[in-house]
């Protein structure tokens, strides 16, 4: 007797196109005349003061969302990389080099600001910057509206970095969607399809842990192989991964390929850092009220209504009744998407350490995908010394697997005992 978990299901394909233009690759080698390093960050308040030990050529912040952050660049400086917990607004600073010539600092925030002003010093070895907190609609605009240029004094500003020379290489044409992943499991389409998507990669190491300089992409990546493996064990699943290597992929295209491969559950895995290294334990997060209304606002006001919205084709739709299928549907994907974090926490209760409210709701971009359960999972704080070596471990991993391979089985069997 075949054993037949979801049955015949809609197509959920959205079909997106990502309209690329032709690019030429440039490699440069960059030689500054002089480079300064970034000696220390202060957070004071709502004051940030980034210190360097020579001249640097400029600088410029941005706005970041998913989870909300602060980036600064500074051209013609470096950094190593480093984790300092802060309090208050500021959660963390992470410092990286993000270009050979350009240092990256990152303000993990506890709530949404974006920086109103800055300055350097007058000797060109500081920078001051102004933080404001923003509600959210005013927060969005933000996150959109591009870089703050900084300049330091034209007596005391490195020298740009020399383009010593270039070789420029014609790329093929672009294709109309990234490539979907491989699935993993039983080759039959009858079966539910579960995407794991391991956080970062590519040039966004997320995390740092500063007890053994372990990475979140990395962590991430072998956590996601673990649960592959676990789910491909019992039979009863397919499986993908949005990324199987150190590749980078912007937040939509992960739940896009989700939505493009038609999941029925999609899962993405987080590690933490906290300002306190004393914080620990895993969290689960599903989309929230607000995050759920915004998106399906958006969805309803698109111009080209050409989403299959839980088979549903929205085109020549009128508004209103685009509105509601959009706002049933997604009402009946955060049910699923709660459901599933209870299970979770349930089975996970006796092999993994949960943070006393270990449930909690987020407007993070990868929980937005209208017809698709979604859950965000942190696994744990890098910041915290035992959870870092749970995490980096093969037995931590075949724990947190087992965990999830668990309450997948019964959030399907419990979908099949209903239908």
């Amino acid at each position: 007797m075949k054993f037949i978990w979801t049955g015949k299901r809609f197509d959920c394909h959205k079909h997106i196109m990502f309209a690329l233009t032709s690019l030429c690759a440039s490699m440069l080698c960059l030689a500054p005349a002089s480079a300064g390093e970034v000696s220390r960050v202060e957070v004071r308040d709502s004051e940030v003061t980034v210190y360097f030990d020579d001249v640097v050529s400029a600088a410029s912040s941005f706005s970041l969302t998913g989870p909300d952050r602060i980036a600064v660049d500074v051209v013609g400086a470096t950094s190593l990389p480093r984790l300092v917990p802060e309090r208050g607004l500021v959660q963390t600073v992470r410092f990286g080099q993000f270009e050979p010539d350009t240092a990256r600092i990152v303000l993990d925030l506890e709530r949404p600001a974006v920086v109103t002003s800055g300055a350097f010093a007058h000797d060109g070895r500081s920078l001051k910057l102004s933080i404001t907190e923003l509600a959210s609609p005013e927060w969005q605009k933000a996150v959109g509206a591009g870089r703050k240029q900084f300049l330091p004094p034209a007596e005391f500003r490195a020298s740009p970095p020399k383009q010593r020379y270039s070789v420029r290489v014609q790329l093929p044409p672009p294709s109309d969607a990234i490539k979907l992943p491989k699935i993993y499991g039983p080759d039959d389409n009858s079966r539910p399809l579960v995407v794991i998507d391991a956080g970062h990669g590519g040039h966004d190491p997320g995390a740092i842990s500063p007890h053994n300089g372990k990475r979140e992409k990395d962590v991430t990546l072998a956590i996601a192989r673990a649960i592959r493996d676990e789910l491909v064990a019992s039979g009863r699943v397919r499986v993908a991964l949005t990324r199987e290597d150190d590749k980078f992929l912007v937040l939509q295209e992960r739940y896009g390929i989700a939505r493009r491969m038609g999941a029925d559950l999609f899962i993405s895995v987080h590690a933490d850092a906290a300002g306190s290294a004393d914080a620990r334990g895993a969290t689960i997060y599903t989309l929230s009220e607000v995050a759920s209304d915004r998106e399906a606002s958006r969805l309803a006001a698109r111009e080209n209504k050409a989403d299959i919205i839980n088979g549903v084709n929205l085109a020549g739709s009128p508004d209103d009744v685009s509105s509601i299928l959009i706002d049933l549907t997604q009402r009946e994907t955060m049910n699923l998407s709660s459901d599933f974090a209870r299970l979770l926490r349930r089975e996970g209760a006796e092999k993994i350490s949960f943070r006393s409210t270990s449930h909690r709701f987020a407007s993070f971009v990868v929980l937005k995908a209208p017809d698709v359960p979604s859950v965000l999972l942190e696994t744990g704080y890098l910041t915290n010394s035992q959870d870092v070596d749970f995490l980096a471990s093969r037995s931590g991993q075949k724990r947190i697997a087992q965990s999830v391979a668990n309450a997948v089985t019964v959030f399907f069997a419990r979908k099949l005992a209903m239908r």
